[in-house]
């Protein structure tokens, strides 16, 4: 038997291992069977090349738990280890840079698990959770086989054993007192499910009872027979490691549902992610249908690296707007174990989120041209995405330039392509500006949509959380050629002005002593009296809101431009558009006895925020008492 120490320049490495991986202890079990599975891998090539002349079978991965000696064991039946290579492998530890990250956390408490892969410390996570860790393993070489020990310390003892004959290394370990959830099956089993229920080796964890076929002969009521078999947790050949030639539509929305068991709604589509240059990344993502809410949507994509779970935090490695989609990433160039400042700064992983998001611009792309009618009928499940994607990814918005939608309030879609052609003739303003109409509610703003209709102006239906950065990145990607403004925001002439006078009923003695009546009735801090000479069919009263304070609110609430401008912290303020030409204000204007006046133009005010559903509490109840006096 040998005794030695591991080769070590910081002394005390064990009490850092404790310290400052406790927060994301439980990836010890990752670690170690990410170990054990490297090892399975190696033996399976070694016989494929020949240089192995053995029959290796099907090998597994086994854990159990032996809660009467607290120890936890992980057992493969790969390469394994001679004694020489477990003196080099185990023993001489190369920790790069030891001394600094000690001198760097040795007062600081710390969160980054990435540790363990900075310094090769994957076999060493296992004394975050056991006092004593052995090892019994044997190579697949003509040796014997050996047991090393160690109890936390850096001294270990190695002999040669007879207790493992078989191919391959057991890990045991002796788990301490306050770690004792790991000897729980429903833990581990937690673990293995969440960490490695893809691994490419099937992994054993206890058995299980399977239901055996009826015979053909078998009566109605009999019972079917059971046998015992491995409970194999994971699936060692998940679809996103086969070629898409050899899978269907079929086999994509079962591994859906294999990711996401309690989801039940069927995905919209996926896009299979394959490449090998410059870089290695495998994935399928899939598009869900969308709500409304941003934040909800995220941390549904799962991260691997060969096979193995990393995270389910892609931000930095996906672009952020695709972190809304949902489905599988795997590449062994990302690291297993990296802060998450390292990996927004890794050149590789850069390139990779830059591929991924050229190959969903190509997908979407795609579909677009091979069945725009199934397109446009999931534009509304999936514009968030694509429009977030716009907002914050040029290239993306260069790409999306073919196949972004513009809904209409008639149904209809339209590139903006189409939308500019459609409505150069008519909606082009008195100085060569396109003038884009939008709502955002077909049934808060109908009033306006159809004066908008009846002028034979198109309207389009706007009505996503981030409209308002994103009309305002068009805009300015247009060079301020094209304006987009909502129909609510002024009286239709001055949405799209034309060179064309105007007449008005009344004179400016008139205008100016009508203007002062509104204004003793209308509250100032709320609302801005704005007299215009329109048609004479036009409504009598409207209540607006400028374009511009309107979007910077809207912009400043979903995190952005407004805050510059102070608009966050400003009132809501509405013009109040009194036509001049409509025969109820010439009435107002005429109207002798000043509490008559007041009272309609009271009426006509509350009239008019009605058709804006702005009417509430108190002011509500006025309305309808004032009203049923009038039609007494």
């Amino acid at each position: 038997m040998a005794n030695g120490n591991i080769n070590v320049s910081v002394e005390n490495i064990f009490p850092l291992i404790k310290k400052f991986l406790y927060s994301d202890h439980e990836i010890f079990l990752r670690e170690l069977i990410s170990n054990a599975t490297d090892a399975t891998q190696k033996l399976k090539h070694l016989t494929r090349i020949g240089e192995a002349k053995i029959d290796i079978g099907n090998p597994q991965i086994e854990v159990k738990i032996n809660k009467d000696n607290k120890t936890l064991h992980i057992i493969d039946q790969g390469i394994g280890m001679t004694e020489d290579e477990v003196k080099k492998y185990i023993n001489e530890v190369t920790f790069s840079g030891a001394e600094e990250f000690l001198e760097k956390y040795k007062d600081k408490d710390s969160k980054d698990a990435g540790i363990i892969g900075h310094f090769g410390l994957g076999f060493y996570s296992a004394f975050m959770v056991a006092h004593k860790v052995e090892i019994f393993t044997k190579s697949w070489k003509d040796a014997p086989a050996v047991h090393w020990s160690c109890e936390g310390t850096t001294e270990f003892t190695l002999e040669e054993t007879d207790k493992k004959t078989d191919r391959g290394t057991e890990i045991i370990l002796h788990i301490n007192d306050d770690e004792k959830e790991f000897l729980e099956d429903h833990r581990i089993s937690e673990l293995l499910n969440k960490y490695n229920k893809f691994m490419p080796v099937p992994i054993k964890f206890g058995t299980k009872e399977k239901e055996l076929p009826k015979a053909e002969d078998a009566k109605e009521d009999e019972e079917p027979k059971k046998v015992t078999v491995d409970n194999i947790i994971n699936n060692p050949n998940p679809a996103w490691t086969k070629q898409p030639a050899d899978l269907e539509d079929k086999d994509y929305k079962d591994f859906y549902r294999e990711l996401y068991p309690m989801q039940f709604e069927e995905p919209l589509f996926h896009i299979h992610l394959n490449v090998d240059y410059p870089f290695n990344l495998t994935g399928i993502l899939y598009f869900p249908k969308m709500t409304q809410e941003l934040a909800a949507q995220k941390d549904k994509i799962q991260l691997y690296q060969n096979q193995v779970f990393v995270t389910d935090n892609v931000e930095g490695i996906v672009p952020e707007f695709l972190t809304m989609l949902r489905g599988v990433i795997d590449s062994p160039d990302i690291p297993l174990n990296v802060s998450r400042s390292y990996l927004q700064s890794d050149g590789a992983v850069k390139k990779i989120s830059s591929y991924i998001s050229r190959k969903v611009a190509d997908k979407l792309n795609s579909l677009f041209n091979n069945n725009r009618e199934e397109f446009e009928q999931k534009w509304n499940d999936i514009k968030v995405v694509i429009e977030y994607g716009m907002l914050t990814e040029d290239k993306f918005f260069e790409k999306a330039q073919k196949f972004a939608l513009y809904p209409t309030v008639d149904d209809s879609y339209l590139t903006f392509d189409e939308l500019k052609e459609k409505i150069e003739k008519t909606q082009t303003d008195k100085d060569d500006k396109l003038v884009i109409l939008y709502a955002s509610d077909k049934e808060a703003q109908h009033t306006y949509i159809e004066s908008a209709k009846d002028k034979g102006y198109e309207v389009l239906l706007l009505d996503s959380p981030i409209v308002s950065h994103l009309i305002q990145k068009i805009e300015t990607e247009n060079e301020n050629k094209v304006s987009f403004v909502r129909v609510d925001s002024d009286h239709i002439d001055n949405l799209i002005k034309k060179d064309e006078d105007k007449v008005s009923k009344l004179d400016e003695k008139q205008k100016e002593t009508l203007k002062k009546e509104f204004e003793e009735v209308v509250p100032k801090e709320k609302y801005t009296v704005q007299l215009e000479d329109m048609d004479s069919s036009a409504m009598p009263l409207m209540i607006t809101q400028p374009e511009f304070m309107r979007r910077m609110k809207e912009m400043r609430q979903t995190g952005g431009g407004g805050g510059m401008f102070g608009m966050g912290n400003m009132p809501e303020m509405y013009n109040l558009v009194v036509n001049t030409n409509h025969p109820l204000i010439e009435d107002i204007l005429n109207t002798k006895t000043k509490k008559k006046k007041q009272r309609l133009i009271n009426q006509s005010l509350d009239l008019a925020l009605l058709s804006q559903n702005l009417l509430k509490g108190e002011a509500m109840t006025k309305f309808i008492k004032r009203s049923f006096e009038m039609v007494k």
